[in-house]
């Protein structure tokens, strides 16, 4: 085994005699692999692969005089050295940012990458978990990088760590993190790589969420009546999210056993706890066969926007009221009674009562009432519909389970946030958590929480959850031994539940970008967001927010896949076709590799524009891995330096993809704190993309075709060719397709694009070979076929059918591919030379 390419001494942390950190001080350790290494339950092809790379990499500790719960130590410092990181700017989300010196860091860093050009590489410090301590990379002065290593309680003190971080190297960023990772779960033990494990089904499928159509006011019949109108509009969901909304919470001080009335906006109900395991009564209330009689009842579409609307209107009175508070206004009547009207006017649209304006009341105790017979009554109306997947949170609901309700032993727990969030954005839930507290399930009865929970769902026919709200644990850990004692128990509860009753894999886990989550969370989950929230508009008022806030997510989403897609499959989340942004949403998720999903109103879409991302059957032609940054953005600005195009690259089986959208216009403010406008770099920007991005083993004179998809162009390609300039307005793309030319004979070259009117047209290309002067091309979809051919063919059966075909002298060949349902849209094409 190869010595270590780190050495410590004198102050500095050297790769092979160059300096990346000085001043390192004298209570800072560095160990090798072997040092550290003690058992591993991990495949033995995994032990074997980080022994074989152990020379690449080593582990940091520090130690300090006096035992603390929360110790910070410096672990050197740099100056003029690029670095890429991601940081926590909410307790849940975290984002990119990048910089030059160890105080451009920011507070919350889950890793940091720096670019070391002297050795044509890379090295990543990477923040772990020992004992019961997690940490993170902090800013200090004068270059210095911060470890914070902390418990969360005040009676679980250490003072020293052997291997509380990890360093790496390779010349390669995303050979980089994989090898980390690995390395780290090998090390852990708690946790397994995505490689380890299956994903849902429904990565590769169309779905639609009822969050942004709904929000707490879902109901059977709306969420009915949005299926029906996606089926009749040519698109089959084959996955149903029903989201926040469904669940049988109350507030404290308001009847313990009766379901909180009116609820529509996110932040009134996080202050309410779980009751009761089953549905709330909009969805209790459900007879069987109800909405699939003559006699339905009747959908008005407009109705949740109203609602909606009047929720908003209820939500900035209520800020209005607390900013008055907060500035020492002692006559608030005004403010008040404007709260009283709208309250009332929101109680009235409900018909003057609850949410369900019928009053039988119903034990959910037969096959054809509750959740179990709407269910039921989904899946024999669309019968396409794969999964349907219901929302909670970790704790139950945001507010936790109300103590005394059910036959778990549950306690509110007062929230305290760690000091390392005081650099984390405000936030409106954290603020309403701290408001209520938690009502936290002992943490003894993890297991019997979840299983609660989805025992009764699965049963109702529902085939996964979407837990939300899940990094809310380090709030409420003082009793219990810390957050890493307190997830270990909730995580391995919710591992349980999930192989019990969710095919091990049925889960979408959100708000959970910390790192405490991926190491001790993740051995059976298996997808998960990598984006904050899909913002139709700021919500802190920007009117530009409708715009730019979309270039962020599309970062967030891109920088998080580089680690969260170690562990899990990344979810670049869902987006509603019919807002201003669409088309440049749409084109990120083409790529993304992830499932496509929308949470469109119903009555709102796009059918046009899903169509150019989903096939007929509700299925997707997805890239055969996740979209990752490309090398040349990683240490650039893509959403406030005014001039970096952010460039995503992913794999399709014949070929590769580069997508570049312009996300300039917004970022984060260090000073405020925030998320905001840059309004002077929401303007056009200019770039290059090449061959060369695409992250492969290409030969020197391999010849690719290179297709277009907005501006409809075919070119050739080498990797000696000049790069393609492109100009992208604000909030618009380019997606470029390289497909290899395949040399037929010696008259012939031939790279089959795949579907045109498909933004990832290289994912309907399904088989491509060729047998003597014959091409064969098998594609699903239906549409426009071009194919890069040298010659014209000829002649071009489809099916078996002769069909006419253009073909120009540039070498663009098309065909017209219908969709065949008893073919379940696949398609047999022979190019005849």
């Amino acid at each position: 085994m190869s010595s270590s390419l780190f050495s410590l001494s004198d102050g500095k942390l050297n790769i092979n005699g160059i300096p990346l950190l000085s001043e390192v001080p004298s209570n800072v350790s560095f160990s090798s692999f072997s040092s550290i290494y003690q058992s591993t339950n991990a495949p033995s092809h995994l032990l074997h692969q980080v022994q074989s790379q152990s020379h690449q990499g080593g582990f940091l500790g520090f130690s300090q005089p006096e035992p603390s719960n929360r110790l910070i130590s410096s672990l050197g410092k740099f100056h003029k050295r690029d670095f890429a990181s991601i940081f926590r700017f909410k307790t849940w989300w975290s984002t990119m940012w990048v910089g030059s010196s160890g105080s451009d860091l920011q507070m919350e860093t889950q890793w940091v990458l720096l670019d070391v050009p002297e050795l044509s590489s890379y090295v990543l410090i990477l923040p772990l978990i020992e004992g019961s301590f997690r940490s993170a990379l902090h800013p200090g002065s004068d270059g210095h990088v911060l470890i914070c290593a902390e418990s969360g309680a005040t009676t679980v003190l250490a003072s020293s760590f052997s291997a509380i971080a990890y360093v790496h190297i390779s010349d390669n960023p995303y050979t980089l993190m994989k090898q980390a990772y690995t390395v780290a779960r090998v090390h852990l033990n708690t946790f397994r790589l995505l490689e380890e494990k299956s994903v849902p089904s429904l990565v590769d499928k169309f779905g639609w969420c009822t969050w942004d159509a709904f929000y707490l006011s879902v109901n059977p019949v709306g969420v009915f009546q949005g299926l029906k109108d996606f089926s009749e509009g040519g698109i089959s969901p084959r996955f149903l999210i029903i989201d926040d909304g469904w669940q049988s919470i109350s507030f404290d001080g308001q009847p313990p056993l009766e379901d909180a009335k009116n609820l529509v906006l996110g932040g009134t109900q996080m202050t309410a706890r779980l009751y009761r395991f089953e549905e709330c009564d909009k969805f209790r209330k459900y007879k069987g066969g109800t909405l699939l009689s003559p006699g339905a009842p009747p959908f008005d579409p407009k109705k949740p926007k109203l609602v909606i609307s009047k929720g908003i209107e209820i939500e900035q009175a209520e800020k209005a009221l607390a900013k008055a508070i907060q500035s020492g206004v002692t006559d608030l009547k005004s403010f008040e009674s404007k709260l009283e009207i709208l309250r009332r006017e929101l109680n009235e649209m409900f018909g003057g009562g609850g949410d369900d304006d019928s009053s039988s009341k119903s034990s959910c105790g037969f096959e054809d009432e509750g959740m179990k017979a709407f269910i039921k009554d989904l899946r024999t109306k669309f019968q396409g519909l794969d999964d349907v997947y219901a929302w909670h949170a970790l704790c139950g609901a945001w507010g936790g389970v109300r103590p005394g309700a059910t036959h778990l032993n549950s306690k509110v727990i007062p929230v305290k946030l760690s000091p390392g969030l005081a650099g984390t954005m405000d936030d409106l839930a954290v603020v309403k958590i701290i408001e209520g507290g938690i009502g936290l399930v002992h943490p003894d009865q993890a297991t019997d929480l979840f299983d609660a929970m989805h025992g009764y769902l699965s049963n109702s026919g529902i085939t996964g959850v979407k837990v939300d709200v899940i990094h809310t644990l380090e709030y409420v850990c003082e009793e219990y031994g810390g957050r890493v004692e307190l997830a270990k128990k909730y995580y391995e509860g919710l591992t349980e539940s999930l192989i019990k009753n969710f095919s091990g894999n049925g889960l979408i886990s959100s708000m959970q970008q910390c790192n405490d989550f991926f190491y001790l969370g993740t051995w059976q989950i298996s997808m998960g967001r990598v984006g904050d929230d899909f913002w139709f508009q700021d919500p802190n008022g920007d009117p530009m927010g409708v715009y730019w806030l979309q270039g962020v997510h599309m970062v967030h989403c891109a920088y998080n896949s580089l680690w969260i897609g170690q562990m899990i499959w990344p979810d670049w989340d869902m987006f509603q076709s019919d807002h201003l942004c669409a088309k440049f949403h749409a084109g990120s998720r083409a790529i993304s590799g992830g499932p496509v999903y929308v949470s469109d109103s119903v009555g709102g879409h796009d059918f046009d524009l899903i169509k150019k991302l989903v096939f007929p059957d509700g299925t997707i032609p997805k890239c055969q891995r996740f979209a990752l940054p490309s090398r040349d953005c990683l240490f650039k600005n893509p959403l406030f330096d005014g001039k970096t195009i952010l460039k995503i690259w992913n794999f399709n089986k014949f070929g590769g993809v580069i997508g570049a959208f312009n996300c300039q216009g917004a970022g984060w403010d260090p000073e405020e704190r925030r998320i905001r406008g840059y309004s002077h770099c929401y303007k056009s920007i200019s770039g290059t993309v090449h061959l060369g991005d695409i992250e492969a083993e290409i030969g020197e004179d391999e010849t690719h075709a290179v297709y277009l998809n907005q501006a409809e162009e075919l070119l050739l390609m080498t990797t000696s060719s000049e790069a393609i300039k492109m100009t992208l307005q604000p909030s618009s793309f380019e997606i470029f397709s390289f497909v290899p030319v395949k040399k037929i004979n010696e008259d012939i070259k031939f790279a089959p694009i795949g579907l045109v009117n498909m933004f990832n047209s290289g994912g309907t290309v399904i088989e491509f070979e060729s047998k003597l002067n014959d091409v064969l091309v098998e594609v699903k979809g239906e549409g426009k076929f071009l194919a890069y051919s040298s010659e014209k063919p000829k002649k071009v059966l489809v099916n078996g059918v002769v069909e006419g075909f253009q073909w120009l002298s540039d070498g663009k060949l098309t065909v017209c591919v219908s969709w065949i349902e008893e073919k379940c849209g696949f398609s047999q094409l022979c190019f005849s030379f």
